[in-house]
């Protein structure tokens, strides 16, 4: 049934929100505000490093602006792109925390643990190395990163998170030796609570900017007491253009550059998922290609920054946040942002203002900031079963390693000098612990693990079978999981190889929420309604879902039929869709037309959205079972599930 309500209006512009350029003044104050949410997190990576290497006031502010100078541009490369760099998206690129440690660790180790400005040639030429790699490697990446499980890249942030927090330590205690100053600690844990009660009370924007109103209340209060001054902004010049290898010719390290390309892995997963995020926001969908260009796009900028004395570059999620907050979807908002970046990048005495910031200011502040990269790094270990032994063994001895490095630096002394840098950082040890164990554990022979499906001929397969396969036994072994669609696993069939039965699942769902309008509207339609699931015999059941579930839609009365009927029609008149539910295991009658009566008051875009949501649930559901079904504990434990219903 068509009808008037259930067609999509007409766009209003043929042009996608993305490309749209809005009026002059207000692409000013929606630039302004994209850099005011990205300024801390921006300048707060050259303060430490700068801090990490006792680099002088000058120097500091010389870092600063060159990587205000040089976000700026690679900015405008990620939104406005060219040839095939670049995503057009709305996507601001800033420094990556993730390179905080290694790079320090890579300074200390060039000059000897004494820091200062002779360890930047080398951490520079490791960085141009890194860049070139990425910017090389960025169209066969899907095919490493099975390499970056979650077991991989949670470990190496919840390291990340747990090591860097000695930097903060350092700066709020001065590096003081013995008993710190009161204080230095009060402004640290002053500045730490201004963050916790902006993100406490304040929604929006202002809680994205709590880690810039943190450093700014800290560092007003410390020029208040006297504890600082701007007496640097006066001496800093009006002008100035960083210039290319201003601190010397860079050098080479095998090992610095390897530390500088886990690094830049690391980012090429979070970017990844970045990309991914924007382009559900905006609402354009993300090809393979996409992923590809927005990772040159941190390859050519990171190569950038070794040259122009800045660091590695990756997306900044806080930016992508704004744009859902503020639903303005426009690239040539972030372009905007972009040019505002290169003028403070010449601009000295932005740069001296920054550096003004007192060290236990910085040091509440980062406290915060790398806490939450701890955090991250926590939640995506949550994704993963560590009742499996292997990854259990992976996760304790990573982080046991990168522990013992950070809190016994020293050990570094006891390897040659070509391998200091490797062991002098815990975030480096913790990282090619946990990728060399992944590897040896799950790459390094047969290791099939859990079967994953039954052929026709029942036999139980494992991944390796399942990467092995060409498209149409790949197709013909999943067909069951979708109503005569095809093209969500052909489209997975092209994401191999998968590391084990999630990543296949993963692939298969991203197939099905990244395709055209067309094909998921489809897809959809493919199903029939609860109506049809009301009176069908329990084969036809299993056309809308395998899962007991459907046991909730049993024994029902003439009355309870009309109600579901009388749902269906009315949904079918205002969607032009059928209305399709996952049914779960401990779902009721009542609460299935609840759902549906809510999801009447949806838009007709939501309302597409959470229909195929179901679809992908259903889709689910039936891998589930397959999976069980080839692992016979697990087809016994749902057995005995189904028994206790």
């Amino acid at each position: 049934m068509t009808t008037a309500a259930a067609a999509p209006s007409a766009p209003a512009s043929r042009t996608h929100p993305v490309d749209q350029v809005p009026p002059a003044g207000k692409l000013a104050v929606l630039s302004v505000q994209h850099v005011l949410a990205f300024y801390a997190g921006a300048v707060i990576v050259p303060l430490l490093i700068a801090s990490g290497l006792n680099l002088t006031a000058e120097q500091t502010i010389h870092l600063i602006n060159a990587d205000l100078f040089t976000c700026g541009i690679a900015t405008l490369i990620q939104s406005v792109g060219f040839w095939k760099v670049g995503v057009r998206l709305p996507i601001i690129q800033g420094v990556t925390t993730t390179a905080v440690s290694p790079i320090i660790a890579i300074g200390l180790a060039a000059t000897g643990g004494e820091g200062g400005a002779e360890g930047l040639p080398m951490i520079y030429g490791s960085i141009i190395v890194a860049g070139l790699f990425t910017f090389l490697v960025a169209p066969y990446f899907a095919k490493i990163l099975r390499f970056f499980p979650p077991v991989v890249i949670g470990t190496v942030l919840t390291t990340m998170g747990i090591t860097l927090l000695g930097v903060s330590a350092g700066d709020i205690t001065n590096y003081a030796e013995g008993t710190p100053a009161t204080r230095d600690i009060l402004y640290a844990l002053g500045t730490l609570a201004i963050i916790v009660l902006v993100q406490r009370f304040f929604r929006g924007f202002l809680g994205t900017i709590a880690i810039l109103l943190g450093l700014v209340v800290g560092t007003v209060v410390a020029v208040l007491l006297g504890d600082t001054s701007f007496s640097g902004v006066t001496e800093a010049s009006a002008f100035g253009v960083t210039t290319p290898f201003y601190f010397g010719i860079p050098t080479f390290s095998a090992t610095a550059i390897i530390s500088m390309i886990i690094v830049m892995l690391i980012t090429m997963v979070e970017t990844t998922g970045d990309v991914f995020a924007a382009g559900e926001i905006v609402g354009k969908r993300i090809r393979p290609k996409n992923i590809s260009e927005a990772i040159r796009a941190d390859g050519l900028s990171t190569l950038l920054g070794g040259v122009l004395n800045s660091f590695p570059y990756t997306c900044f999620a806080q930016n992508i946040g704004l744009v859902r907050l503020t639903r303005v979807k426009s690239r040539w908002v972030v372009a905007g942002a972009g040019v505002l970046m290169i003028i403070l990048g010449v601009l000295p005495k932005a740069g001296a203002v920054v550096a003004a910031i007192p060290s236990p200011v910085l040091g509440g502040a980062s406290l915060a900031l790398f806490a939450s990269v701890a955090l991250v790094g926590i939640q995506t270990l949550s994704k993963v079963d560590l009742t499996d032994n292997r990854n259990s063994v992976i996760v304790g001895t990573s982080l046991g390693l990168a522990m013992l490095v950070s809190f016994k630096p020293d050990i570094a002394g006891v390897f040659p000098s070509w391998a200091q840098v490797f062991v002098s950082s815990g975030v480096t040890v913790g990282a090619i612990s946990a990728i060399v164990l992944n590897v040896l554990f799950f790459h390094i022979g047969r290791q099939r693990g859990s079967m994953v499906t039954t052929t026709a001929a029942g036999q139980r397969i494992g991944i390796d079978d399942v990467n092995d396969m060409d498209r149409e036994t790949f197709v013909s072994t999943f067909g069951s999981l979708f109503n005569g669609a095809t093209w969500p696993l052909e489209r997975a069939w092209e994401a191999r190889p998968f590391t084990d039965a999630p990543t296949l699942r993963a692939a298969i769902e991203d197939a099905v929420l990244t395709a055209e309008r067309s094909e998921q509207d489809a897809l959809v339609r493919a199903y029939p309604d609860m109506a049809t699931l009301v009176t069908a015999d329990e084969e036809q059941a299993g056309a809308i879902s395998q899962d007991v579930g459907s046991f909730a839609l049993e024994n029902l009365s003439e009355e309870d039929v009309e109600a579901v009927r009388d749902l269906s029609a009315r949904y079918a008149e205002k969607f032009d869709m059928p209305f399709v539910a996952y049914l779960g295991r401990t779902d009721s009658f009542a609460k299935i037309i609840e759902n549906g009566v809510r999801r009447l008051d949806h838009s007709l875009a939501h309302e597409r959205r959470v229909a195929l949501t179901e679809v992908a649930e259903i889709a689910g559901d039936r891998f589930v079972i397959m999976v069980a079904d080839a692992n016979p504990i697990g087809s016994a434990w749902i057995r005995k599930f189904e028994s206790l219903q």
